[in-house]
């Protein structure tokens, strides 16, 4: 096979979530272990710190393996889903796993995965582990994909488990209470491995200090290490200002992440960086300068992309009830005339949760990424507008975005959002006809 072949084949043969939902959910560890004996266990070849949370565990990853590269550290990521390049989900110091690998894997795999029949997220995470212990990486970081108990990375011992927050999503796989999910996301705490929270509301912090006692691992919560002070914003950078609570120093950071949001992340990543310092030491010099070009050393893109200016066009994988909340503060801090919201959702979500947050007042464009799990956008507006949010609908999120061009002043702000897949499908050259 060649890659293109490879990918048909990954894409096609095994079940793949973002294609069909919960059917291709795997709620056991059975075929990663396998997989990974079969391979001769290269998971336990690597030391890494596995990241699970609800939401902004994406960029909490991205921060730790730009961190760890700046330092000069051979850095594993693994994260998912992907936006356009399968190859994004498995990167060394930044750059895409080859396609070579991708396809000798898949070949010398394949006999044996057709006997066991895994998901495409098994094999992928699998594809991973093998490639960073090839690589020899010094640190890698494992996003978790759904939950963490039963989720296919839970095969890794650690060096520091974080869990970056609990809040409402995969409700009809994790739980429909913030406890229910957080002893999921909670799974991932390992024998005498330390673990970093990020945000807990006293709920889940009881689900943590339990599982924690358990295992005898040490708990360490962000909110009680490092307090946020000073914020500055602008359309393509983030300031922001970290005050250690022990001993009262603060340090200044400047993110090419410039989601008022990340500043929750920020905390997070630092809290663990800071937690495995005598393991992996790391000077904050490095630290800062790895903060500044997050996105160059490790690809990271879609949280509160600005890609044009007059109007601010402004791209945000946001898509679920608390994404949606963090992304409303951040708009309401970035002066504007008026709001165009071009938005398409997957169909198997809580979307009434989502959609009774939005403002009536806004322009909607209503659109769908083309694959079977998005809702039709002639659903998605009927849905809305039960929440008093009217607009047209568009077959294509590029169609959608030129039209909201068209409408917006110079003193607009456009906002694409709602689905990683919609994202993903954006033409980042998208121009209107003068």
């Amino acid at each position: 096979m060649n890659y293109e072949q490879t990918l048909h084949y990954l894409y096609n043969k095994l079940p793949l979530y973002s294609q069909i939902g919960r059917r291709a959910y795997k709620a056991d560890l059975t075929n990663t272990l396998a997989l990974c004996k079969h391979l001769s266990n290269p998971e336990k070849k690597l030391a890494c710190i596995h990241v699970a949370g609800t939401n902004g565990k994406g960029s909490t990853s991205h921060m730790l393996a730009a961190i760890y590269q700046q330092a000069g550290y051979k850095t594993g990521l693994y994260t998912s889903p992907h936006l356009r390049d399968f190859r994004e989900r498995i990167r060394v110091n930044g750059e895409m796993v080859p396609e070579d690998f991708v396809v000798s894997f898949t070949e010398n795999i394949r006999s044996f995965s057709e006997e066991i029949s895994p998901s495409f997220f098994e094999l992928t995470f699998v594809l991973a582990v093998a490639y960073f212990a090839q690589q020899q990486t010094d640190i890698a970081i494992i996003e978790t994909g759904l939950g963490g108990r039963l989720d296919s990375t839970n095969v890794i011992t650690p060096a520091l488990s974080v869990i970056t927050n609990i809040g409402f999503d995969h409700m009809d796989i994790l739980g429909n209470t913030l406890e229910k999910i957080a002893f999921e996301k909670a799974g991932i705490i390992k024998k005498n491995v330390p673990v970093v929270i990020g945000e807990s509301t006293p709920a889940t912090s009881k689900v943590f200090i339990v599982k924690a006692k358990q295992e005898n691992a040490d708990i360490i919560f962000a909110e009680e290490k490092l307090e946020i002070g000073k914020l500055d914003y602008s359309a393509q950078n983030l300031s922001v200002e970290l005050i250690d609570k022990k001993n009262k120093g603060n340090t200044k950071f400047f993110l090419d992440l410039n989601g008022g949001y990340q500043q929750k992340n920020l905390r997070t990543a630092i809290t663990a960086v800071n937690a495995l310092g005598k393991k992996f030491p790391v000077e904050v010099t490095d630290m800062q300068a790895a903060l500044r070009q997050v996105k160059k050393l490790t690809g990271l893109f879609g949280r509160w992309e600005v890609l044009e200016e007059d109007p601010l066009l402004v791209l945000d994988v946001a898509h679920n009830q608390d994404g949606f909340g963090e992304l409303l503060q951040q708009v309401s801090l970035v002066p504007h005339e008026k709001l165009h919201v071009v938005i398409g959702l997957v169909k198997d979500k809580k979307i009434e949760n989502v959609l009774k947050q939005l403002p009536a007042k806004v322009s909607y464009y209503f659109t769908r990424a083309h694959i079977p799990r998005a809702m039709p956008e002639d659903e998605l507006q009927k849905l809305a507008s039960t929440f008093g949010l009217r607009g047209e609908t568009f077959p294509d999120v590029n169609i959608a975005i030129e039209a909201a061009k068209n409408t917006a002043t110079k003193e607009d702000l456009i906002l694409v959002c709602g689905s990683v897949f919609v994202i993903g499908e954006v033409d980042l050259t998208i121009k209107v006809p003068a």
